[in-house]
């Protein structure tokens, strides 16, 4: 008899207490959002994204509106949509990089962008939110990241530039799904082709900067699932170094979030 995957709550459970810093931090702002959002509905009008009413006394929507959702399951879809991408980033940047980009350039980029293509190209007032916006920049991320290593994708006998599929979900998400915004998906997806060809690299604090403030303030030490961003010495979750080497010489690193040793 033909058995099937079931849903595992132990592996699920397992996957959540083992997500680094940053991304916690970020899923529990959309969740919080959302359910702030309940009691006080007047938050959603505040957060949105909203291109005609944009000055310098509403910057505050730039870096709210992809934390703030429509209804329970535009929250719950984009957050099982950038967990994994989310997790994979700080997992390769680091915890500081992941929270200042996010909380910061990740939010105003694009949404300046579509804010301006609105107001002054198409001459509309689409009111977008939502955390799709960073899927699609975290997709083009990655995806540009692959197409080094391979620059195409074999469909059938057809054969197309890898660094083009997010483009393709973002067009097949727009005719399948009802009300998401074209726009809004390109311009995330644009950040996400910029950032990882290096052209807004320098975004992100010099990383002798960053190894300074982890070590005054002792983060890797005091902050549970921490991912450091001082690759040379510790490495992401904070390898100590050793005089003695185990498993046959094979130095072994510690389980992410793991504190260090004193």
């Amino acid at each position: 008899m033909a058995s099937y995957t079931q849903f595992n709550p132990a592996r699920l459970r397992s996957y959540v207490l083992r997500l680094p810093l940053a991304t916690r931090l970020l899923l529990l702002a959309i969740v919080g959002l959302w359910i702030a959002a309940i009691p006080l509905p007047w938050l959603r009008e505040w957060a949105r994204l909203e291109p005609a009413k944009m000055d310098l006394t509403q910057m505050h929507r730039l870096n709210l509106f992809p934390l703030m959702h429509l209804n329970f399951f535009h929250m719950i879809f984009n957050l099982f949509a950038i967990a994994p991408l989310l997790e994979r980033f700080e997992s390769e940047f680091g915890t500081l990089v992941t929270l200042a980009l996010f909380t910061g350039p990740f939010g105003t980029l694009p949404g300046a962008m579509y804010t301006l293509l609105e107001k002054f190209v198409f001459r509309a007032n689409t009111i977008v939110m939502g955390a799709s916006v960073w899927v699609f920049l975290l997709l083009s991320a990655e995806v540009m990241k692959q197409h080094k290593t391979s620059p195409t994708i074999a469909i059938g006998p057809y054969k197309i530039p890898t660094w083009t599929t997010p483009l393709i979900l973002v067009l097949v998400t727009s005719i399948l799904v009802p009300n998401v915004s074209l726009i809004g998906h390109l311009c995330g997806a644009g950040i996400g082709y910029l950032w990882a060809s290096g052209y807004i690299k320098f975004l992100v604090p010099h990383e002798k900067i960053l190894r300074w403030v982890e070590t005054k303030a002792n983060l890797l030490g005091r902050l549970p699932h921490y991912v450091s961003v001082d690759q040379k010495t510790y490495g992401r979750y904070g390898v100590l170094p050793t005089t003695s080497v185990p498993m046959g010489g094979i130095p072994r690193s510690p389980e992410p979030g793991a504190r260090p040793v004193p």
